[in-house]
């Protein structure tokens, strides 16, 4: 899923490596995957992964909602 997925949002200035949000679907659920990476080994690391709440996220699940 992280490989097929699409980069939403880039977090350059996280600790301590980089991060990333990705949208992927498992089926035709979305999911975000927030994923971050060593520059230095190219190990990536999964940071956390959820289901956007339709209240927050747009139709397509890639931007967010004005409160």
């Amino acid at each position: 899923m992280i490989a097929k997925g699409e980069v939403i949002a880039d977090y350059p200035d996280d600790a301590p490596y980089p991060s990333a949000l990705v949208l992927g679907f498992v089926g035709a659920r979305p999911v975000h995957v927030v994923v971050a990476k060593d520059e230095r080994t190219s190990d990536c690391y999964v940071v956390t992964v959820y289901v956007p709440d339709e209240r927050t996220w747009s139709d397509d699940f890639r931007t967010r909602r004005k409160q």
